[in-house]
């Protein structure tokens, strides 16, 4: 059954997003892109310019970029994006292995587009699953008859990280890798699902210091917690991504996907835990408290200066209540 954003919740989120909207009118947001690269964007993936590239390495072997300077924020076209890069995996009899990485240097995926217009976000048609599409593609990247790895050099959070948590394999830079849920720093809760995911993976009480805190998390420290699978030095992640894609693809399409089924059978959250935290955050952006987190973040500099998205979780702590 199709579900959608309630009047009153698509009011709240409007006041929300109002703060970030007015801040840009004067000023508008870093990651406005360029006519050409807004077309790609809604375009074909495997275009040049796309912000997210689709790449064939073989028939059975994908590679998924992020490529929208300065600072990869993904909003409503880039789901969009995303879902159409989904659909083409899952069509595809042939393809094995799908790699997710960034060409932007410093961020793998900044956050969620907090400058976007309202509208863009609540008005989005639920997926197959009947969920939003944020929930919808998580559900669907985790759930898909290939084996998705993340390599991890930059910034992961928020949504970013929620993709990381989707995907089937975890590596991270461990000079560049900075992974965390930022919501609760600023008044929000996670909507991708890190709720459901994080406890079977790090335990509840390491999900709730990741949840909660809302800090940076190093790529050592998300080793040791089982938040990746492996910390490399950066120097190395690339080639041992590339030769772990390869060995996979080589493999019997059959035996990858039948393994991969009843490993997620025994260890994913069912699909329900999912829309809850969608919903749990269209609730919280509307609160007053939140709006006054994010109008500070704003104000500082949320989507514009490289330094407070460097240090998002130094920029949440540095509100203080009245």
């Amino acid at each position: 059954m199709k579900t959608t954003v309630s009047r009153l919740a698509a009011a709240a989120v409007a006041a929300a997003f109002a703060l970030g909207s007015a801040h840009a009118a004067d000023n508008q947001p870093a990651t406005t892109a360029a006519p050409a690269a807004v077309a790609a964007a809604g375009g074909d993936a495997e275009a040049p310019g796309a912000r997210i590239r689709l790449a064939r390495i073989t028939p059975t072997y994908w590679k998924v970029t992020f490529a929208s300077p300065p600072f990869n924020i993904v909003g409503p076209k880039e789901v969009r994006q995303l879902v159409r890069i989904i659909e083409k995996i899952e069509a595809d009899p042939k393809v094995q292995v799908v790699v997710f990485d960034s060409a932007v240097p410093g961020y793998f995926i900044a956050h969620y587009d907090l400058l976007s217009a309202v509208e863009e976000s609540t008005g989005m048609e639920p997926g197959p699953t009947g969920m939003h599409p944020v929930p919808d593609l998580m559900v669907r990247l985790a759930r898909l008859p290939v084996i998705t790895i993340a390599s991890i050099r930059g910034r992961a959070t928020g949504i970013g990280s929620e993709l990381v948590l989707a995907s089937d394999m975890r590596f991270a830079s461990r000079e560049k890798a900075i992974l965390s849920q930022w919501e609760v720093g600023a008044g929000l809760v996670a909507g991708g699902g890190p709720m459901a995911r994080l406890p079977r993976l790090v335990g509840r009480g390491r999900a709730l210091e990741i949840l909660v805190g809302a800090d940076d998390i190093s790529g050592d420290v998300a080793e040791r917690y089982g938040y990746v699978n492996r910390s490399l030095p950066d120097a190395e992640l690339d080639a041992f991504v590339d030769r772990l894609a390869r060995r996979i693809a080589s493999f019997e399409r059959e035996a990858i996907v039948e393994t991969k089924k009843l490993v997620d059978r025994a260890s994913l959250p069912p699909d329900a835990e999912m829309q809850p935290g969608w919903d749990a955050f269209i609730a919280s952006v509307g609160r007053p408290a939140t709006q006054e987190r994010l109008k500070s973040l704003v104000g500082q500099g949320l989507q514009k200066s490289p330094e407070v998205e460097r240090k998002l979780g130094a920029a949440t702590a540095a509100y203080r209540k009245q």
